[in-house]
């Protein structure tokens, strides 16, 4: 398929909710084939993406924490039903802020339901990377960024990091 450009950091999109999935359709699945292709593409491997990091507002994200990779988890509307009291750290970043990253601390386990490929309603327990990655990719869905969890004065600062690399690069 194809690799897509991230949209940046201060786009409208990546801080508005995204629309629901109605129906699994060749066209969803076209867009999760690029998705994976973008997500694969990514500077240190990336180990999600959500459809509004390239400008897609729909309730899409795929998810590939796996060493050996090509094991990818293709979600619409995707929803947290349970979170463990466990918190798990872990140093998040995005592409569409590039050069800065912060640690995040979110449950170390969750159960998310989701439509999949097939079009099925699908539960499933994510654990560690898997269960960072996907909360990420569900935030991203909401409307909201990683650096939302941090302090307004943390987060100015890696914006506006983000931005001098940017002009750099």
């Amino acid at each position: 398929m194809a690799v897509r450009p991230f949209i940046r950091f201060d786009d409208k999109r990546l801080h508005t909710a995204a629309a629901p999935v109605e129906a699994i359709t060749d066209e969803i699945r076209a867009i999760w084939a690029d998705m994976v292709d973008t997500m694969e593409a990514m500077p240190g491997q990336g180990v999600g993406l959500a459809a509004p990091q390239i400008g897609v507002m729909l309730r899409l994200a795929v998810v590939d924490a796996s060493e050996a990779r090509g094991q990818a988890i293709l979600m619409a509307n995707p929803e947290v039903l349970h979170a463990s009291g466990q918190m798990r750290e872990h140093d998040e970043a995005s592409p569409n802020l590039p050069g800065v990253w912060a640690t995040i601390s979110r449950p170390r386990a969750v159960t998310v339901r989701f439509l999949n490929a097939a079009g099925e309603i699908e539960e499933r327990d994510f654990v560690h990377l898997w269960a960072t990655s996907v909360q990420h990719q569900i935030d991203h869905l909401n409307g909201k960024t990683y650096v939302d969890h941090l302090s307004m004065l943390k987060r100015k600062m890696l914006v506006a990091k983000s931005a001098k690399f940017a002009k750099k690069a």
